[in-house]
């Protein structure tokens, strides 16, 4: 429930907002409000609170203004290694803004400031900052140089342009080659660099475990719970009681497996399926009661929020939730009663649901299954599996058939499917690389994938019509200019465009027609660039890549956020404690935790992609020399960046296309030498040398091997 501070914190930014508001000092604001005396604390804690947030400004003449009305932008400063960044708004719907390096002004990466406009065109605009309102990052962490009379620290985030200088006494004892921690004294200035002083001495970089427990502390994850939650969980029990099963559905008797990789421990999604007729399914999607165990504002709530998302890292997995829920009683354990929250689905033979029903339930998985033993069930005739599961073959040749109507249904609308490679990475027992290779999908994942599709958008429909709170997941159009300088693109190499462009089959038919194609790469990768990204909101805009009109995130509630509040509200509603007071709290609530589940979705991906990234460089240090045939991945003006098979990927710069003077054509992507002509072009097919792999910076450098091409 907002407090009552919070909401006079909003009718005075209300008021100062107004269209009717003229400029006036905090004491006439005051006075028109008739604020009491005894509430005058409060008032002016609220107008500190506004300026501190960037909500206002106060002029030099002392008149309380918003930011945009000085064409003051406030936003997030987010920095390039160059020195040069992007101002990203609070207000989603403007644009990013550039920030040349001579108007950074001491602002550091993920800094909160104000940025005033100082050009602008229809598809960009420049920007210095002028203010900056909080730092973004409490602690950097970096790499210690030790100098004769001081030190200092090159940092992993390579968006922080500056190394950070230590004095002698802020060192801590620090020796080259020390992961550490800092704390930043003084901004930069000018050309002065950073200063900072030494907060934690993480270990050594050659240390087993302090490559990766770096970057968890770059990205500030947290590696443990508070006492608050421990205590909070200690008396919940470890089984489900006979008590707690009362008013839910008894499904203990429905045949039910999961589906999961063979190292998933959460399992928080089961599926039961049965023939109706010759041509219609009934399929049922379970997913464990999450929301049953952490209830609404507790310590384990709030934890949950500000974790977002559970981040799957290349060695461990930090949960959303403690192990004793997320791998215990919350996940779908076979042979065990589970609290669910399932939807039963009735599809027929187009995909089309054409009745569902969602209700609290307990279930008792049958079977724990893989993907690849599923896979080899339902693609070798001769599986050694077949007699051991012969009792669920059935149900895996329903699940099958469900399977290809449902994604005949989703390509027919134009759902768009890219063909990226994942990365799986196996180390061994000290936690060092032994091999890379593609993590390749299967019949199986794909089964689980379109049986999770259609529960969400099922669901999302549904709660769309009800019209109350509710968290969606959005993927937005993309932008018309960017449309069409990708038409534009792809014109080059013959495809064009079919109907509208702002239309996920119009894309989904152009990378169908690429496929296996010798571009295939490069249209795939301009269209992704193309688009928008995904994200939660408390309005429904649909989903473009999904060329749905409804989506939601139902099915995943041990290790995301939104999910979780979602099966709250379904609960509430299904009780009839969904009242108007209630629906007024939900409201208020509802885009702040979708902003907060966008960013920690953000935050866990590039930790995820930070520590494969660091793991590659690693796998790679010990082959410098060799020769590997590769593909031009992504082509930019410091260089071309190339892709080997098994999906690590490392630079040429361009200073080593030194048999000519090249240059860079951003249009085409490519580069042309002047007097060979010769062109290094997006989805080339090359043979290169490995010739660095620094740990420093998690970067490979490549040169072509005797310049063949």
């Amino acid at each position: 429930m907002e407090s009552e501070f919070e909401i006079r914190k909003g009718k005075i930014l209300d008021f100062i907002g107004s269209k009717q508001y003229n400029p006036m000092r905090t004491s006439d604001i005051a006075y028109l409000l008739e604020v009491p005396s005894k509430d005058m604390y409060d008032f002016e804690k609220i107008i500190e609170e506004l300026l501190k947030d960037g909500k206002i400004v106060i002029t030099k003449k002392g008149k309380v203004m918003t930011p945009e009305s000085l064409n003051i932008i406030t936003g997030t400063f987010m920095s390039h290694s160059k020195g040069f960044g992007f101002v990203r708004p609070d207000d989603e719907n403007e644009k990013d803004i550039f920030i040349p390096s001579f108007s950074v002004n001491g602002a550091m990466h993920r800094d909160k400031v104000w940025c005033r406009i100082v050009s602008k065109s229809e598809k960009s605009a420049e920007g210095e900052i002028i203010k900056i309102l909080s730092k973004g990052i409490n602690v950097i962490i970096g790499t210690f140089e030790k100098e004769k009379s001081f030190g200092f620290v090159i940092p992993d985030d390579k968006k922080i342009a500056q190394d950070i200088f230590i004095s002698k006494e802020n060192c801590k004892g620090a020796v080259t080659g020390h992961k550490v921690a800092v704390k930043i004294t003084k901004p930069p200035e000018g050309r002065r660099n950073p200063e900072g002083v030494i907060t934690e001495i993480i270990g050594h970089i050659n240390d087993p475990g302090v490559d990766i427990l770096s970057i968890i502390k770059q990205f500030e994850l947290p590696l443990d719970f508070p006492d608050k939650v421990y205590d909070e969980i200690e008396n919940i029990n470890e089984y489900v009681k006979e008590d707690e099963t009362y008013n839910r559905r008894d499904l203990r008797n429905v045949k039910t497996v999961t589906i999961d990789g063979e190292d998933a421990k959460d399992l928080d999604d089961a599926v039961s399926i049965e023939k109706i007729g010759d041509k219609k399914y009934r399929l049922g999607v379970h997913i464990a009661d999450v929301s049953h165990y952490v209830r609404e504002n507790s310590h384990l709530d709030k934890e949950a929020l500000k974790r977002g998302t559970s981040v799957y890292l290349v060695d461990r997995v930090i949960p959303m939730l403690p192990h004793k829920l997320s791998n215990g009683i919350c996940s779908l354990n076979a042979g065990v009663d589970r609290l669910a929250l399932s939807c039963i689905m009735e599809i027929d033979e187009f995909g089309k649901v054409f009745n569902h029903e969602i209700y609290p339930s307990v279930i008792c998985v049958d079977k724990r299954m893989s993907y690849t033993i599923v896979n080899d069930l339902l693609t070798d005739t001769e599986s050694k599996y077949k007699s051991e599961y012969s009792d669920f073959m059935e149900m895996f040749q329903n699940l099958f058939e469900l399977r290809n109507i449902l994604l005949n249904k989703r390509a027919k609308r134009g759902a768009i499917e890219f063909d990226f490679k994942e990365t799986k990475i196996i180390l061994d027992e000290n936690g060092k690389p032994i091999d890379i290779k593609p993590h390749e999908r299967n019949i199986a994942t794909s089964i689980i994938e379109e049986c999770m599709l259609v529960c969400n958008e099922t669901i999302a429909e549904q709660f769309y019509w009800l019209e109350i709170p509710f968290i969606f997941r959005c993927h937005d159009e993309p932008d018309a200019e960017k449309i069409e300088k990708l038409s534009q693109f792809i014109g080059k190499f013959g495809y064009i465009l079919k109907g509208s462009a702002a239309h996920p089959k119009s894309l989904q038919k152009l990378l169908f027609k690429s496929k296996n194609s010798s571009e295939d790469i490069i249209i795939n990768k301009v269209v992704l660039r193309s688009l928008k990204q995904a994200r939660y909101t408390s309005e429904n805009s649909g989903h473009f890549g999904l060329a749905a009109k409804y989506y939601c995130h139902f099915t995943s509630p041990i290790r995301r956020y939104p999910d979780l509040e979602i099966h709250r509200i379904i609960k509430e509603y299904l009780s009839g404690k969904m009242n108007e007071k209630r629906i007024l709290s939900l409201n208020k609530k509802m885009p702040e935790i979708a902003r907060i589940s966008s960013a920690r979705e953000r935050t866990a991906d590039d930790a995820e992609r930070e520590t494969e990234n660091y793991k590659k460089v690693e796998y790679m240090s010990d082959k410098i020399g060799q020769v590997f045939d590769g593909i031009i991945s992504s082509v930019t003006s410091w260089g071309l960046y190339i892709e080997l098979p098994n999906t690590v990927e490392g630079l040429i710069p361009v200073k080593n296309l030194d048999d000519d003077y090249y240059s860079f054509d951003e249009d085409n992507m490519r580069f042309i030498g002047l007097n060979t002509k010769n062109t290094y072009t997006l989805g080339d097919k090359v043979k290169v040398v490995l010739v660095r792999a620094n740990l420093y910076e998690r970067t490979l450098d490549f040169d072509f091997y005797e310049n063949e091409v």
